[in-house]
């Protein structure tokens, strides 16, 4: 008798799942059918993003090459175009590279074009205080030393990526005001940054045997 139940029992399933088929299987063959869409889509955009990024690097490189063989002005062109159009990543190096084709020929300009990579708050913390950097190198023999503090105070901060530069730059910049007080202040953070690159520290060395000796209370 059980046995019995147990096929009506099945039987009452299958006729309801039936029923169900038939009433909702345009809806379930057309989400499967998205699904399907969907993984192939994305799919395909990753091909895609990938194959840009590899297309983006390989002229990258060509550009390089070019600044490499002194061919200045096709770099320009070359970084340029790739700041227009490739993939974010490639776009923020392109600029980079391209103001300091630039700076080949016009200086200023160049620090323009940095100054805007700085103040794009869509680029990365260390590639604004790279392009700071780079702008302050450029304008360092014209800028008031106020200018360079305004400039760089921030990028001299500990932890900061490019702070030893930074430092430099500014006790360079206080050094050719007559600003021996900052001077020595700046000189100071390379001195007792554990971190300070060899080479830096020995051009602060030299600096610092520059300034007039502290004077005695």
């Amino acid at each position: 008798m059980s046995e019995l139940f147990d096929e009506v029992d099945e039987e009452v399933r299958r006729e309801q799942l039936k029923k169900l088929w038939d009433k909702y299987s345009i809806l379930i063959i057309a989400g499967m059918i998205l699904i399907i869409a969907a993984v192939g889509g994305w799919r395909g955009y990753q091909y895609l993003e990938a194959k840009k990024a590899a297309e983006a690097g390989a002229a990258f490189d060509r550009a390089v090459e070019l600044t490499e063989a002194n061919k200045h002005a096709e770099a320009e062109a070359a970084f340029a175009d790739l700041a227009a159009k490739a993939p974010f990543g490639y776009r923020v190096l392109a600029r980079l590279r391209m103001a300091a084709e630039v700076a080949e020929r016009d200086r200023p300009a160049a620090a323009k074009l940095f100054d805007e990579i700085a103040a794009d708050r869509s680029v990365g913390v260390a590639e604004q205080d790279l392009a700071r950097i780079r702008a302050a190198q450029l304008l360092l023999e014209t800028a008031t030393y106020p200018n360079m503090k305004e400039r760089l105070e921030a990028a001299a901060a500990p932890g900061s990526t490019f702070r030893h530069s930074a430092r430099e730059l500014l006790a360079l910049s206080a050094w050719r005001a007559n600003d021996t007080a900052a001077t020595r202040q700046w000189l100071d953070m390379i001195a007792n940054d554990g971190e300070t690159p060899p080479s830096l520290r020995s051009r602060a060395e030299a600096l610092q045997a520059l300034l007039p000796p502290v004077a005695k209370s």
